[in-house]
């Protein structure tokens, strides 16, 4: 694990890229952030979290580090050991980690926030196109253990991603007080939260028909896992929804919550209604 710090002092803020060594987008915005040496408000603690599994190009060595939080010192498992280590450098700090997705294009955030006092000081001044709101879908994840909001922030491995890596990051040590600047979006960022896990069961073959974020009606064939069809029971909003992105499950279902800033969400079908996705 790399660890440096910008500015001086005792660093109550981090950034953190590479909990998964096949998702480089965070650690180019680390990078980024380390050669421009910007002069900070307040002191900044950059980690680039899994060096081993980045060397190797590889997701992870033995345990995806982001579901074997709080970890184990003494573990023989490289990720167990390190996800120790990295819950002792956050502790303090206000931490934005960063990912990337197989389904998704866009910038949005993941929290698991119960007061979402932090979500709300800090995502209505991110580019994104939603904050999801986890709720009880934490185990093993480091957003479940630390202050921390995940930006999942494009398509894996893409010039996007990193792109948007690194303006997420000069946005969020903007609304942390580490850099000068910051805006709220005027139209608010829209709040979803996680109501269950769609499985996925043994297939030759798996199809995702619908869209992240867009509404799915009952009665609406949303996914096949080889000739089975999945149909919605009732209304849900799709997120992290991809054929391929987790071995055992499509993604999840959600409710659209609301809006963190702007006006409020009146008409949740009606706001979605019609939109291939926001806009970040």
């Amino acid at each position: 694990m790399r660890i440096e710090q910008l500015g001086d002092g005792e660093p109550e803020i981090a950034v953190v890229g590479g909990i998964h060594g096949d998702e480089p987008c965070g650690v180019r915005a680390v990078e980024h952030l380390l050669d421009a040496r910007p002069d900070v408000d307040r002191p900044v603690k950059c980690i680039v979290a899994n060096e081993e599994a980045l060397a190797r190009e590889t997701r992870y060595v033995d345990d995806d580090l982001n579901r074997v939080f709080p970890g184990d010192p003494d573990s023989d498992s490289h990720e167990r050991r390190l996800a120790s280590r990295l819950l002792q450098e956050l502790r303090g700090c206000t931490t934005l980690s960063m990912h990337s997705t197989q389904s998704y294009p866009g910038p949005f955030a993941v929290v698991a926030d119960d007061e979402l006092a932090l979500t709300q000081s800090v995502c209505p001044y991110l580019t994104l196109d939603a904050v999801i709101d986890a709720g009880a879908f934490t185990e093993g994840r480091l957003v479940g253990y630390a202050d921390v909001i995940e930006v999942e922030c494009g398509y894996q491995g893409t010039e996007d991603a990193a792109t948007n890596a690194i303006a997420l990051t000069e946005a969020f040590l903007a609304a942390v007080g580490a850099l000068p600047g910051g805006e709220t979006r005027a139209d608010g960022v829209p709040l979803y939260r996680l109501q269950h896990l769609i499985p996925k069961g043994q297939a030759s073959g798996y199809e995702v028909f619908v869209t992240n974020f867009e509404r799915v009606a009952a009665g609406e064939t949303y996914a096949a896992a080889g000739d089975e069809r999945l149909v919605a029971e009732k209304p849900f909003y799709p997120v992290l929804m991809s054929p391929y992105g987790y071995e055992d499950e499509f993604g999840y279902a959600a409710e659209l919550a609301g809006k963190l800033g702007g006006d409020p969400v009146k008409d949740a079908g009606e706001e979605r209604r019609g939109q291939s996705r926001y806009s970040g």
